[in-house]
């Protein structure tokens, strides 16, 4: 089976992810996504980054009426900080018959090069791009690449953070979350200090 790994915090998961990873279930080759939920960094101090079983609660509710997309926690059992590399390497080890791909908007494709053993994670991995507003393609170093994908997914500029400054704020934003996780981010009074 062929899965795209759309790694965040969603802090809080918002419709925008769930627009990206839809379109990436439907429209591409990709049979499944994870999202795979990012655990807090020990090392980082992060106020507003709710716990990491509450977050993975969050995408479970977000997701379980989209049978293509799954909430993973892979992430939360790895040696801390982890890098791409060694997820991916864990979930080949944990699933042989899986072939993993990643999922990141243009912005990230940027700084891959920084990343660590990217050269490895392209030459064994897929890597499928969504379009971000503000990103010019031409100044890609991997814009070529046979192992890159460009989908041409709805461009959505929906920010956690404009969510999390919000519900501070005392303002409505509930149409940016899914029913489910809006009714449980409001009565657990999340971001709201």
């Amino acid at each position: 089976m062929k899965i795209g790994l759309y790694f965040g915090t969603f802090n809080p998961i918002h419709i925008g992810h769930l627009i990206i990873a839809n379109h990436m279930a439907e429209y591409s080759d990709l049979e499944q996504v994870w999202m795979v939920v990012t655990p807090h960094n020990p090392l980082k101090q992060k106020n507003t980054l709710l716990d990491d079983y509450q977050r993975l609660h969050l995408v479970r509710l977000a997701t379980e009426d989209y049978p293509k997309i799954k909430p993973s926690d892979i992430e939360f059992k790895l040696p801390q900080p982890n890098y791409t590399v060694n997820t991916l390497a864990h979930l080949m080890e944990k699933y042989p018959k899986h072939q993993f791909s990643l999922i990141m908007g243009e912005d990230n494709l940027k700084s891959l090069h920084k990343w660590k053993n990217y050269e490895y994670i392209l030459e064994h991995h897929d890597i499928y791009i969504y379009p971000r507003v503000s990103e010019e393609a031409d100044n890609f170093q991997f814009k070529d690449h046979p192992r890159i994908h460009w989908i041409d997914a709805p461009i959505v500029e929906i920010s956690s953070t404009f969510i999390r400054e919000n519900i501070k704020n005392k303002k409505n934003v509930r149409p940016l979350l899914p029913d489910s996780v809006w009714a449980y981010v409001d009565h657990n009074n999340f971001y709201k200090k």
